[in-house]
């Protein structure tokens, strides 16, 4: 028996040693990473947890270094979303959904994604919750709360350019990627306790992706810097797009008023407005600005408000 283990022992070595090789970054393929996936099944049904262990931290970094395709990120935000609407019910408008999502497509057109997988979408959520998210892919959510805040077209914009820009700037892949960082990296300390333990026990890893980027997107939401790039990037957009620039500090201030005194809301996921006011007078110092244009817009809005 002792010679059996052996055996396979050394059988296993390589594979070992090549997940711990992974760990400094020698491998990107995902063959590679269902390869090890699969050894460490075997190792662990055949009583080597060590060995196991070893093999699934590998699989863990592999996976970890994997490039999320347009695709993947479509599906994975298709299924965040769904998540999200768990909490939230969609508001049934189809007139008012149909003119958010021209604005968006307006928007989209001009920059420099203009097209991902399978588009933008924009959806309104029945809540008086002042907020708005986007998942990765192209999913935007507004709140009728929100909206309701709203005074122009161009602070609609603004609203839905911030969101876009999350999408652009792939905020929620970051998020996702350094999810799987952490759990390599908890897997791979838990392979060297079961290898200096001889213990076979190791939590799974990556099973709960989704639920932690959502639980970090909207409980804990995007960090100062992510919401500060968006809101840069929201201008250019804007600007591209024929939109004034200006209405996105019309859009913080209502929101500045509409929130006072509150903890919810965009407070909960969002710098404040007067950090976010102040850092997009600073981003509008730096554009060549457009003429403006809102008031040829003003029937369209009342229109559709």
């Amino acid at each position: 028996m002792k010679a059996e283990n052996k055996k396979l022992k050394k059988a296993l070595f390589p594979l070992i040693a090549g997940s711990f090789l992974l760990l400094g970054g020698c491998a990107t393929s995902s063959g590679f990473t269902s390869v090890l996936s699969a050894a460490g099944e075997i190792a662990n049904a055949a009583g080597y947890g060590e060995a196991g262990a070893a093999l699934n931290a590998g699989a863990s970094v592999s996976k970890a270094m994997e490039d999320i395709t347009p695709e993947n990120e479509y599906y994975i935000g298709r299924a965040v979303a769904a998540t999200i609407l768990t909490n939230y019910r969609i508001q049934y408008n189809p007139v008012k959904q149909a003119y958010l999502n021209k604005i968006c497509n307006t928007i989209a057109i001009n920059s420099a994604n203009p097209e991902p997988f399978n588009g933008y979408h924009v959806v309104i959520l029945d809540s008086s919750e002042v907020n708005a998210f986007a998942t990765s892919g192209g999913h935007i959510f507004i709140t009728s709360g929100l909206l309701a805040c709203t005074n122009s077209e161009d602070a609609v914009a603004a609203t839905i350019a911030h969101e876009m820009a999350h999408i652009q700037l792939q905020h929620s892949l970051k998020a996702i990627k350094t999810s799987r960082w952490t759990s390599a990296g908890i897997n791979a300390a838990g392979a060297a306790v079961a290898v200096a333990k001889k213990d076979a026990e190791l939590a799974n890893t990556m099973n709960d992706m989704v639920g932690d980027v959502v639980t970090n997107m909207v409980n804990n939401g995007y960090s100062q810097s992510q919401e500060f790039d968006a809101d840069a990037r929201a201008l250019t957009l804007m600007s591209l797009s024929g939109y004034n620039p200006r209405a996105m500090l019309d859009m913080l201030s209502l929101l500045k008023s509409s929130q006072a005194g509150k903890t919810g809301g965009m407070y909960k996921t969002h710098p404040s407005p007067e950090k976010r006011i102040a850092n997009v007078n600073k981003e509008l110092a730096k554009l060549s600005l457009p003429s403006d244009t809102t008031n040829f817009r003003t029937a369209r809005f009342a229109k559709n408000k």
